[in-house]
């Protein structure tokens, strides 16, 4: 009787396929994190951040992007005025001494190929909320060099307030210096661990 039942779960193992992915590390010097968001109530001011990493996981039988995370240094804020990127660093935006990073993890991927959302948690300032993501699955090459490539793209929009970055100053006119809403841009490309 019991050889019975240690042979049941072999048997549904033979039968069940096999999960097939790949991991990738985020190649930093072919990625773009960039961000947009409003100033002076109509006006679009866009920066990035240069100093990133992270990883994702493609399931290579359905060509698809199936795990992402990203940890995002702060002090890397580069929006090309070097007061601007003083002021973002300062403890009215990002506040870098005390938050060093931002992260995103994934949680759940819908979708395949050029239509995906990924829905993860992003912390910012230590305060962590759901955010989803839309984009697309570029595939997989190889480089040259003979090293397996992937990449993907992706969009999104925050309310920074949301994550304590609160800081504003009224305008003459009416209305406030920073918008609400940041867009979210990613390029990411990545190399086969």
């Amino acid at each position: 009787m019991l050889k019975k039942l240690l042979f049941v779960p072999i048997l549904l193992l033979l039968f069940i396929p096999p999960a097939f992915s790949t991991n990738y590390k985020v190649d930093p010097v072919h990625s773009e994190v960039r961000f947009t968001v409003e100033h002076l109530m109509f006006f679009k001011v866009s920066g990035y951040f240069t100093d990133f990493s992270g990883t994702f996981e493609v399931d290579t039988k359905t060509k698809t992007l199936t795990a992402t995370s990203a940890t995002i240094k702060t002090e890397s804020v580069d929006t090309r005025v070097i007061k601007r990127d003083k002021h973002l660093r300062s403890a009215d935006f990002f506040d870098v001494a005390n938050f060093p990073e931002m992260t995103f993890v994934s949680d759940k991927i819908e979708g395949r190929g050029t239509s995906i959302k990924v829905h993860g948690d992003l912390t910012i300032r230590g305060t962590t909320k759901p955010v989803v993501l839309t984009g697309a699955f570029l595939g997989e090459n190889k480089d040259p060099w003979g090293n397996l490539r992937a990449g993907f793209v992706a969009k999104g929009k925050i309310n920074r307030k949301d994550f304590g970055l609160v800081w504003n100053a009224l305008l003459e006119t009416g209305g406030v210096t920073v918008g609400d809403e940041v867009e979210i841009n990613l390029q990411i490309e990545g190399i086969k661990n």
